[in-house]
């Protein structure tokens, strides 16, 4: 039997029929990716423009970037801010996932409360975290930036650890408690190991929700607390700086790096079970 006539599923389904899929699925993953693909290349070019193809090959932009003190402030407060996001709406995202299927039915209002964030604008949630921010005093303050950054996150940290919660059967934690323990505990050693890599999920993408962040960052940062981001959108609105592709370059790096992170994470949970 031919590759491509080998059935590739229990409906006998050949890879030849499932052509079409691949095809679709090879130009999805190249359009998600040739953005990548354009600025990488676009980040080692030795010209005063941004250029695709380069002409000459150059680590200049990258030695600016490392060299300039502003650059780097922007990035340490936005990982700084990022760590921080996550660390925040991580325990409160799966605290309100575990709620809502402890309380079945009951806790309806509670998604839809968790989902508004991404119901709402961001430029319009951006406004109003301006006028609120400066009545409390929190524009342009590292505290503003996180309890901002993690509104946005909430919601993501919620629906992934709403559905890994969705398919736990909650009788393993009712069987603890039934023998002495606390909620917190029979939580904390029988339910939140089983969730464990959802959970590292929803905090990863906490993470990358606020590390590349710009609307709510062009409305409450600024000064020493600016972002990487908004020091990005900046650059381009000012001028066009060759140093932006190299940034992309570097933002896109980590941002990959702490995906296949996850995903090696992932596969020692399932290689324990």
């Amino acid at each position: 039997m031919s590759f491509w006539n080998a059935a590739v599923s229990e409906t006998q389904i050949t890879r030849r029929g499932r052509l079409w899929l691949y095809i679709l699925g090879a130009l999805i993953m190249c359009f998600l990716v040739l953005p990548s693909v354009i600025v990488a290349p676009m980040s080692f070019s030795g010209s005063q423009y941004l250029e695709f193809p380069p002409r000459e090959w150059s680590l200049l932009w990258y030695e600016a970037y490392f060299e300039s003190s502003e650059w780097l402030a922007a990035t340490r407060t936005s990982l700084l801010v990022a760590v921080l996001t996550a660390a925040l709406a991580t325990p409160l995202g799966v605290a309100a996932a575990y709620g809502l299927a402890a309380s079945g039915a009951r806790g309806m209002l509670v998604s839809l409360a968790m989902l508004s964030p991404m119901m709402v604008p961001t430029i319009l949630s951006g406004v109003g975290i301006f006028y609120v921010f400066v009545k409390l005093k929190l524009v342009n303050t590292l505290i503003g930036l996180v309890l901002a950054h993690a509104m946005l996150a909430l919601p993501l940290v919620f629906i992934v650890a709403a559905a890994a919660l969705k398919n736990y059967d909650m009788n393993q934690e009712r069987v603890a408690r039934s023998l002495g323990a606390s909620r917190l505990r029979a939580f904390w050693t029988i339910t939140l190991p089983q969730i464990r890599f959802s959970v590292v999920s929803g905090a990863l993408l906490a993470f990358l929700t606020s590390f590349d962040e710009v609307i709510i960052a062009l409305f409450i940062a600024g000064g020493d607390n600016s972002t990487l981001t908004r020091a990005m959108f900046l650059a381009l609105r000012d001028q066009i700086d060759p140093t932006i592709a190299s940034v992309s370059t570097i933002m896109i790096f980590v941002s990959s790096l702490l995906l296949v992170a996850a995903q090696i994470f992932g596969k020692d949970k399932g290689d324990d079970k």
